[in-house]
């Protein structure tokens, strides 16, 4: 009876090589920091077709890559290549501003190939470069006091070509942390993009900051932190090491500010210790082995998500 069912269901649910693209697609995406190489696993376990799976990777990891801001060793061991948008010099190629090198990585393996010069159409000219580099010294000063292991850097993303005052450009900070212990059956990561647009005729600097803390606890249940912050400031455009000085003490200030909310929060949360252990998941019997279903269990119910702040990964962070 068992095996009429499963065939049935089976036929029912047949999917097209489109649609399981999609449903793969979407677990890698959804994966939590520093497990996507997990799932992707019983992903690839599970569809048992390699141009499947490989189309919904080389879909999938480059989106995660630099949503998550992962970091990448450069082979030259002369640094490390932050993965993101900002640096996007080509599909695969990123700018690494402080060495000004471009890294050309393989975003399924998550690592550097090699890297070459950067040209210099791809690096701001000497005075953009002056608030760009003061910025980058000054807040990996910040960085290495705040986030245990945490990188960062600073990219120029408008008006790279200015030469002289009396125009507008714009500078991205980025910072990304993270504790990976998949041993401990614990994750967890902080990312934050601060924009910084200096507007020359009204001699202001306008900031917008968005903060991003991710947390996964897996032991024996499934929990997970996905929270985010936005937030905005301004100040006066001085001398580059000046500028810098008071960009990174707004940066410090809204960011000790945010973690200092998070921390009240998980105090409130001792309260209600029954509630969290009672979410623990009973993994219930396997489902027919059909692709969605088995896909399903063998992933997405190993990776159940439910919004709860997770101390011991966020203390870690910071």
């Amino acid at each position: 009876m068992l095996e009429e069912d499963e065939d049935f269901l089976e036929s029912e649910t047949q999917l097209t090589d489109d649609q399981k693209i999609e449903i793969a697609k979407w677990f890698l995406l959804n994966a939590p920091a520093g497990e996507i190489q997990y799932i992707a696993k019983d992903v690839r376990a599970i569809l048992k077709d390699e141009n499947i799976y490989k189309k919904a990777a080389e879909e999938s990891f480059p989106s995660y890559n630099k949503s998550h801001l992962i970091c990448l060793e450069l082979p030259n061991r002369s640094g490390d290549v932050l993965i993101t948008s900002f640096c996007e010099v080509d599909k695969d190629e990123y700018l690494d501003p402080r060495t000004a090198q471009v890294a050309r990585v393989d975003h399924v393996k998550q690592v550097c190939k090699d890297v070459r010069p950067a040209r210099d159409e791809e690096l701001p000219s000497a005075f953009v470069e002056e608030y760009r580099s003061a910025m980058d010294a000054e807040i990996m000063k910040y960085v290495s006091e705040t986030y245990p292991k945490g990188v960062c850097s600073v990219y120029c993303t408008k008006g790279k070509d200015v030469e002289e005052p009396g125009f507008d450009f714009e500078l991205v900070v980025v910072i990304s942390a993270a504790r990976h212990s998949p041993q401990n059956f614990c994750n967890g990561s902080w990312r934050s993009i601060w924009n910084i647009e200096f507007k020359d005729e009204i001699q202001s600097v306008e900031v917008r900051g968005e903060m991003q803390v991710g947390a996964h606890y897996f032991e024996e249940g499934n929990v997970q932190l996905d929270a985010k912050h936005e937030c905005k400031d301004t100040t006066l455009i001085q001398s580059p090491d000046d500028s810098a000085i008071s960009l990174v003490n707004i940066i410090r200030h809204h960011e000790t500010e945010y973690l200092a909310s998070l921390q009240v929060f998980m105090l409130s949360l001792h309260h209600i210790q029954p509630l969290f252990l009672s979410c623990h998941l009973t993994v219930p019997p396997c489902p027919p082995s059909t692709f969605l279903l088995s896909l399903c269990y063998r992933v997405f119910c190993s990776k159940l998500l439910m919004d709860f702040l997770l101390a011991d990964i966020l203390l870690e962070i910071a």
